[in-house]
Order: structure tokens, then sequence, then C-alpha cells
């Protein structure tokens, strides 16, 4: 494997460099974006039990906020709910919009990582190439192991890059399509809420 690295090229260190964030950013938004962790199941439905049994107090929230994403917005709701929709709307917004963002958390250097390995690749195959027709200018093609070893590196950088590349731009379709389904499953949830302590519809979310 070290000598396949190695005719490659000096360019198979930044590629063999962005397989290992890949594998990295990979793991850790696997870990990160559990369905269960972000919006989990019901937990509407225990603040509404809590409200209630009035037993929202500050350690509650507290609890609340810290245990998941949607708890996070469900408490900016809850916080502001008695200053009226509009204000229990914009501020469930506000904190919605901060946990959007933590959500794509390194999907673009994931995103970059898949669109620039192949571009490295075909500079390794472009980088190959010139070596190999500079041989052919100094030596004629009588040297065949020279060639061979230009066109090899041209090859592995080039195969090297699609490899980093086609499983980086998999995971990055992947985290964005759940990443939208998160958003909708919270949105959902959000509104339930805004609704309901508004008198706006019966409680439904038990």
């Amino acid at each position: 494997m070290f000598e396949l690295l190695q005719s490659g090229g000096w360019l198979m260190i930044p590629i063999v460099a962005c397989s290992v964030l890949v594998m990295a950013i990979c793991l850790e938004r696997l870990w990160t974006l559990r369905p269960s962790r972000i919006a989990p199941p019901g937990l509407l439905a225990e603040v509404w039990t809590l409200i209630k049994q009035r037993n929202i107090t500050a350690e509650r929230l507290s609890d609340l906020k810290r245990g998941s994403p949607l708890g996070q917005i469900l408490v900016a709701g809850l916080n502001n709910a008695s200053h009226g929709r509009e204000i229990m709307k914009e501020s469930i917004q506000e904190t919605a919009g901060q946990v959007v963002h933590d959500l794509e958390r390194f999907l673009n250097p994931l995103g970059t990582i898949a669109a620039i390995t192949p571009l490295l690749g075909l500079l390794g195959t472009v980088i190959g190439m010139i070596k190999v027709f500079n041989e052919i200018m100094i030596q004629g093609t009588g040297n065949a192991n020279v060639l061979a070893g230009g066109i090899s590196e041209a090859l592995i950088t080039t195969a090297a890059g699609l490899t980093v590349a086609i499983p980086a731009l998999i995971f990055h379709r992947f985290f964005q399509r759940r990443i939208d389904s998160l958003v909708v499953t919270m949105e959902q949830e959000t509104v339930k809420l805004i609704e309901v302590m508004h008198g706006e519809r019966d409680i439904d979310v038990e």
C-alpha cells in the first residue's frame, strides 16, 4: 500500500489527508445527527405534561435546553410565551436558526473535499503526462520503464482522488437530506407548541 501511495507522487499527500478528514467528519456527523438526539420522540408531550402540572421550573427548562436541539428551541418559545404569539414565534425562529447552523457544521468542508479531490487527481494526471512527454523528448520512446512510471503516477492519483470524492459527495447529500428531515420535524413540533400555548388547537402531542 505504501509503495502504491509513493508511486502516486507528492499529490497523494493532500489526497490522503482529505480521506482522513472525510472519515472523521462522517463519523462525527453520523453520531451527532441521530434523530433520537436532535428531536427525541415524545419530548413535546413531556413538555406539555410539565405545563399542565405547573412544574415548569428554571431547573426543568435548563435540563430541556441541554437535552437536545429541539428542547433548546422549545425552551426559547416557553420563555417568551407570555409575550404573545409573534414574540414567541420570533424567539423560536432565532434559536432555530442557530440550531440549524450547528447541524450543518462541517458540511461545507465535506462538500469542498468532494469537489477538490477529483481536481487534485486530475492535476496528478497532468503532471504524470508532462513527465511522460518530457522523457519522450529526452530519451525517445525506447525507455518503457520511465514511460510506464509517469503513466502509472497519472492513473494512481486520478483513481485516488475519485475514491475520496465519491463517498464524500454521497455522505454530503445524505447529511443534507437528514438535516432537512430533522428541520421539518422540529418545525412541526414548535408549531404545535405555539398553537397549543395560545389556545388555537387541542393538545394532540401524546
